[in-house]
């Protein structure tokens, strides 16, 4: 049994140099190919053949067999002795998702928080991930306060537990690794329209092919535009305005090296809605299909993406990949900043703070990666070592105007007159960070893995400077050549904001902070069931550590408190998933979770439970592919019971939302179409999704949207 694949890779890679078949399903969800199977053939080299003998009329295109981003290289999930999750695009295009929350819904292990101004929070185990250092694409950190152009992904993956060994500062519940479409060797043009019971549409053109010898592009254009459901207090309907275009160019210079290089630019405005309040039963305060915000408040933002990367095999063992990414995310938010007063009861008045505000981030990104094989001593060692980069700027100008006092039934104040332009002050934020990292996946024989690695990282920042060294640990064995048993030690950091205790009134003033660390034990399975079904299990305990505990100091005549670095949350529990053919013809990607999650020392919430971390999570979608011609899907999604704050006193109830979706293949003026229908939340059940006391996100009610796609 041969456990490490990337001489293969690089083998293929020269040999063929070109470009590689990748065999793709003609997927249920809409994805309309002039064959029933049609082979898209890659330019990258680094892609993997993978036939799978099932004799229906799609390929097994829920079940991945590889990730990318859990060890920065295509490597088997069963040789990854962590637990990461791939959600292929083929589910992406049935669930005729259009934001990332729509895709990660698919894994029970990520919870939904917040969509306040026009954005979405995820957590990944219970710990929130950051808009900075929760995401990747690509294998480049990534800033994520928007909603990802999903249009552009082949696949999103999710890999659990602390990761900043490969990717340095990150959150302990894991990342989100979004992968691109890619340029494609033979032609492909494809054209999509949908639209939905509220007469939002969406418009897409996915092309791709060589526009000259040993060059191939990859092209996505996408517009936009939705109405919500929820309205605005003077009755008009909250809209959002997007467009979305995206190039990527390949060029293989040679049998040794190839250059990749991108552009993409997201344009995206967007009425606001921060989200309903809530009283201390959890009931929403008003009504459940009203904003709070005034109708002139929006959000505009503009994103740009841009970047190269360069792979060089050295020899038919051993690649160099070195890339660099530019980020930038302007953003005016417009606000009428609704507060929720304490003990609001409808027909009370209450305070709204409007100003106007300028964002602008900047992200530039590198990395070097060297990867590769040898053997010496009797074991195959597939070893990568590697440094990566993050210069992150950040610029704030801001106008506020006066207080706006409003009582439901009021018409709605007029939109004040505010201009962001008119601050002489930037308030700035700068800092980079940069980490060199080694690890090494040792083979022994069929049965034994051993995976080491580590990391030194530093980020540097006016007034904290913090550097950190991590382990990684883990061994496998596999029973069988189509199992594995695993388990694994792993830490993570997140710097602090300061460098010292700042408090000169504090007993320990003057204190050097560490970053906050996090570490983790898995113990997990996979089994790979006859080629076509991964099935996997994991027991996870996650130990946070560092948060900041402040104590009051009665009796001290110098000093009024006391500052350690002594915080602590705790969260344990297990998972279980399986994704891929079931039958022939019946197609699954369903998952679970049991967590139990604690401040198990903290200055304020010890003992608590942290907010949208429920104990219990499931998910399943389906395919079943009833004729040549039809195929039907059905999927539910569960949340169990939830905190909306901190302190534990609102609780939010569980829900259980279902969907339906079907696709009919036909004739069209002589092309061949696919049409679906999807139905969301079928039985229109009442629900709150994530978000705290005075920002949760409402549920929608039952939504019906059909999409016609077709090739050309």
């Amino acid at each position: 049994m041969q456990r490490s694949r990337t001489s293969v890779k690089v083998r293929l890679g020269l040999k063929l140099g070109k470009s590689l078949g990748l065999g793709l399903g003609l997927s249920v969800g809409g994805i309309a190919l002039s064959n029933a199977a049609y082979a898209e053939k890659t330019m990258t080299s680094e892609s993997e053949v993978e036939v799978i003998n099932v004799k229906g009329t799609y390929f097994n295109d829920y079940k991945v067999g590889d990730a990318s981003g859990a060890m920065r290289a295509n490597v088997s999930l069963l040789e990854t002795s962590q637990a990461v999750t791939v959600i292929p695009e083929t589910i992406i295009d049935e669930q005729l998702a259009t934001t990332l929350g729509e895709v990660l819904n698919n894994d029970a292990s990520l919870s939904p928080g917040s969509k306040q101004r026009n954005r979405e929070v995820f957590s990944s185990r219970g710990f929130e991930l950051s808009s900075s250092t929760g995401y990747l694409r690509d294998g480049h950190q990534h800033w994520s306060h928007y909603q990802q152009p999903i249009e552009t992904l082949s696949r999103v993956e999710v890999i659990k537990g602390p990761s900043s060994i490969l990717y340095g500062q990150s959150a302990p519940g894991g990342l989100i690794n979004m992968v691109t479409k890619q340029p494609t060797a033979s032609r492909l043009l494809e054209i999509s329209a949908d639209t939905d019971q509220y007469g939002s549409t969406r418009f897409m053109l996915d092309a791709g092919g060589q526009i000259a010898e040993d060059t191939g592009y990859r092209a996505v254009l996408v517009k936009q535009d939705v109405n919500f459901d929820r309205e605005y207090q003077n009755g008009e309907t909250r809209e959002r305005d997007r467009f979305l275009g995206s190039l990527v160019l390949e060029h293989k210079i040679n049998d040794s090296l190839i250059v990749n290089a991108y552009y993409d630019r997201t344009n995206d405005k967007a009425g606001l809605d921060t989200g309903a309040w809530l009283d201390e039963d959890a009931n929403v305060i008003s009504n459940r299909n009203t904003i709070n915000d005034f109708s002139w408040a929006f959000t505009d933002i503009h994103v740009e993406n841009k970047g190269v990367k360069l792979t060089y095999f050295m020899n038919p063992e051993w690649q160099v990949k070195v890339g660099y990414n530019e980020q930038s995310f302007e953003r005016q938010r417009f606000e009428s900043s609704p507060r929720l007063p304490s003990d609001y009861e409808i027909g009370d008045s209450y305070t709204s703070n409007p100003y106007d505000r300028s964002d602008d981030w900047q992200f530039k990104t590198a990395f070097i990666d060297i990867n590769g094989e040898v053997s010496f001593g009797g074991i195959e060692h597939n070893i990568l070592i590697g440094a990566n980069a993050l210069d992150y700027y950040y610029g704030q100008l801001i106008e506020r105007g006066d207080s706006i006092t409003y009582t439901v039934g009021q018409p709605e104040p007029a939109k004040p007159d505010l201009n962001f332009n008119n601050d002489e002050t930037l308030s700035t934020t700068e800092y980079d960070y940069y980490g060199v990292y080694f690890h090494d996946l040792m083979t022994f024989n069929e049965q034994w893995q051993v995976a080491i690695g580590g990391r030194f990282d530093k980020q540097s920042r006016e007034g904290a400077d913090n550097e950190s060294l991590l382990p990684k640990v883990g061994v496998l064995y596999h029973p069988a050549e189509n199992s594995t048993v695993y388990v694994n030690y792993s830490e993570g950091f997140e710097p602090q904001s300061s460098e010292t205790i700042e408090d000169e009134l504090d007993q320990n003033f003057g204190m050097e902070l560490d970053a906050t660390t996090s570490k983790q034990v898995e113990l997990g399975a996979k089994w790979e069931v006859s080629d076509r079904l991964l099935v996997s299990g994991a027991l996870f305990n996650i130990e946070k550590t560092g948060t900041l505990i402040s104590e009051q100091l009665l009796n001290d005549p110098l000093y009024t408190t006391v500052t350690t670095q002594s915080g602590k949350q705790t969260h344990q529990g297990l998972e279980l998933a399986a994704q891929g053919a079931v039958t022939d013809k019946w197609f699954v990607m369903t998952s679970m979770m049991y967590l139990d999650a604690e401040y198990e020392k903290d200055e304020n919430f010890e003992g608590n439970t942290p907010v949208d971390a429920p104990k219990w999570s499931a998910s399943l979608w389906s395919r079943y592919e009833v004729t040549e011609k039809l195929a039907l899907n059905a999927g539910i999604f569960y949340q169990g019971e939830r905190y909306a704050d901190n302190a534990n006193t609102v609780l939010k109830d569980a829900y259980s939302r279902v969907d339906i979706g079907a696709t009919y293949r036909t004739d069209i003026m002589g092309k061949q179409v696919d049409v679906r229908l999807n139905v969301e939340n079928v039985f229109d059940t009442d629900y709150l999704v994530g978000g705290g006391i005075n920002n949760v996100t409402i549920g929608d009610g039952a939504t019906a949207r059909i999409e016609f796609k077709t090739s050309l």
